[in-house]
């Protein structure tokens, strides 16, 4: 990939004091917060996200993705779980407190091509930037969400009434607010949830991807997110189908705006093999990029 590629979505960060106005606790150590932060939710796209100071006593920040924005109303909806100390504290900010925030950084998905069929694959709390993705896509393009989760998923669900190809008949639930805008969906779980595919989430897409004939599925480009071994997973699936598959990369993070080059990750590019950062040449990646993804 040329190095101009990488230029659009770099030096388009804006630093604002976040304020918490709303904040809603799931199971399974999952919050919900909303953010007015005007400038990043005028400007967010699908996949890109924000770095956050947690506290004042915590002076590294951490990045959580973007989960939705409402330009208008200048919010966005961040999406996470608590793993560490770090996320412990931002859980435990509550609405009025204001949020010392960098966003939105990164290099986003790319749903430009409105003729495509966008499959949406999402895991735990890379299910987010699907979320955003299809709420861009919802009414100007053609897209199918597959999110997955062993936890309770923290979003208001319901039977849908879209049918899917390849899609079992107990395989029902849906996201509501997805549902409503017309965009189809399923869930799936190892944990045994009533009306979920029981199997991991790329298996369930490639349910779907099978029952398609060859016209239908020649349309279909692959975007995910979540946990590695389900990005390896539909990494694979790409290549079975022969579909352009993009990635959204996860990993720790300091600086997340390129300074410190601790999140990189080795590339294969026309012109040989590079290390890309994570933070500001992704998260967003083509998988036929990726290597160690092979």
């Amino acid at each position: 990939m040329a190095e101009a590629s990488f230029a659009p979505y770099r030096n388009t960060v804006f630093e604002e004091q976040a304020e918490v106005i709303a904040r809603v606790e799931y199971p399974g150590g999952q919050i919900v917060l909303r953010l007015k932060a005007a400038k990043a939710a005028a400007a967010a796209l699908p996949g890109q996200f924000a770095h956050i100071r947690v506290s004042e006593s915590r002076p590294l920040r951490r990045p959580i993705s973007i989960m939705i924005t409402d330009p208008a109303k200048g919010t966005l909806d961040l999406l996470f779980k608590v793993v560490g100390e770090g996320t412990r504290e931002l859980a435990g900010r509550k609405v009025g407190d204001v949020l010392p925030m960098l966003a939105p950084i990164g290099r986003p998905f790319d749903v430009s091509d409105t003729s495509k069929r966008y499959l949406l694959i999402g895991g735990g709390v890379g299910i987010p930037p699907m979320i955003f993705a299809a709420d861009r896509l919802a009414g100007q393009g053609d897209c199918v969400v597959f999110a997955g989760s062993e936890v309770e998923f923290p979003f208001a669900l319901r039977p849908s009434q879209f049918l899917l190809p390849g899609v079992k008949g107990n395989t029902i639930l849906t996201i509501a607010s997805l549902e409503a805008r017309g965009i189809p969906c399923r869930l799936a779980s190892n944990a045994g949830m009533y009306g979920c595919y029981h199997g991991h989430v790329p298996d369930l897409a490639r349910d779907y991807l099978q029952a398609l004939d060859a016209d239908e599925r020649a349309r279909c480009v692959l975007l995910s997110c979540g946990p590695h071994p389900m990005l390896h997973a539909v990494a694979r699936l790409g290549r079975e189908f022969g579909l352009p598959t993009q990635l959204s990369l996860e990993e720790y993070m300091a600086c997340a705006i390129g300074g410190c080059a601790g999140c990189v990750v080795r590339t294969t590019e026309a012109d040989g093999e590079h290390y890309r950062r994570v933070c500001v040449d992704g998260p967003v990646f083509p998988a036929e990029q990726l290597p160690d993804f092979a």
